[in-house]
């Protein structure tokens, strides 16, 4: 019972639009499903991913309008990561970061990767990792129409770095009841603080990867604009799914019980610093109610909410994301 590897990240944005020219235009990732929050239909919820939305390759954005600024702290998903095939798809990516005025900083050596750090509009963390030397999970397959060329182009998620207080109930958690192994330890880029933690899983590599940060600095972290609400690890089926219910109530964790997200199926908890993990299938996938060529371009709902289409597309603000496939 050892996860995939990661299965996607969601994060927090207070402007649809603006959220999807940064990701498609600028990133060169494909929209694969527009839809809602299922939680709270009134606001989109939008998947980015590779060519047919992967697993491992999903970042994803719920919208909230008039949403605070994150304030940064502990008890967070501190920063995400996107891997690209080489150490020259960097210098790529820093000029034209450069050329689209893109917060950046300079390129730099990372738990023995090359990477370069960036932030989106609204401000969130990305590091983009060459997967030059990586050994594990594969990547997936860059969007054929979209404006990177391919031998540049993201080709799914990176690990992913969570900054505690209190790390050690967090390392229990990992390695005793999740299955993670530790990797190594690589410093923190800040003065006066301590190593970073490396927990891999399944077949390891930068797509299966955990990077646990203590910081004793920080308040809590504020979840707003630019912040990640949670991460989601991969699971092989159904059935591996209810033996991970079955474990997480021997370790008595509290839990959301068995979820049907239609596009795959999940279970949430919080780890004992307080960070929401959700595990979820690989399947069925993204393309179970949209022709494979023309995901994202349209309002997807799941059968639950599609009897109340008209409802919810009135309380949407329009959000013109068709593909010219002439």
């Amino acid at each position: 019972m050892n996860f995939k590897g990661i299965h996607h990240v969601s994060a927090m944005t207070a402007n649809a639009a603006k959220n999807y020219h940064f990701y498609t235009k600028v990133l060169g990732l494909r929209l694969i499903k527009k839809t809602v929050n299922q939680d709270d239909p009134s606001v989109y919820h939008l998947f980015y991913g590779d060519e047919e939305g992967n697993p491992g390759t999903e970042l994803t954005f719920f919208e909230i309008p008039n949403l605070a600024q994150h304030r940064e702290g502990v008890s967070s998903i501190s920063a995400l990561s996107l891997r690209v095939p080489t150490d020259k798809a960097l210098d790529y990516w820093s000029d034209r970061f450069e050329k689209l005025a893109v917060k950046h900083r300079k390129t730099q050596t990372r738990a023995e990767r090359q990477s370069l750090e960036f932030f989106d509009f609204e401000g969130q963390r990305f590091f983009l990792i060459s997967d030059e030397q990586n050994i594990g999970v594969k990547g997936g397959v860059p969007w054929e129409k979209g404006p990177i060329p391919k031998e540049f182009a993201i080709i799914g998620l990176g690990p992913v770095q969570l900054t505690v207080r209190k790390p050690d109930s967090t390392i229990r958690l990992l390695t005793e009841v999740m299955g993670f192994r530790f990797k190594k330890d690589f410093p923190s880029t800040i003065a006066g603080q301590p190593v970073i933690h490396v927990f891999e899983t399944g077949e390891g590599g930068s797509g299966a990867e955990i990077h646990l940060e203590e910081r004793n600095d920080l308040p809590m972290q504020r979840l707003g604009r630019g912040g990640v609400h949670h991460v989601a690890f991969r699971v092989e089926d159904e059935d591996q799914l209810y033996d991970w219910i079955e474990k997480i109530n021997e370790a008595r964790f509290q839990h959301s019980g068995y979820i049907d997200r239609y596009y795959f199926k999940s279970l949430y908890f919080r780890e004992p610093n307080g960070i929401l993990f959700e595990l979820a299938t690989d399947g069925p996938g993204f393309a179970t109610d949209e022709p494979l060529e023309h995901l994202g371009e349209t309002l997807a709902l799941p059968p639950f909410l599609e009897p109340k289409r008209n409802e919810i597309e009135k309380k949407l603000k329009p959000l013109d994301t068709a593909i010219n496939h002439d």
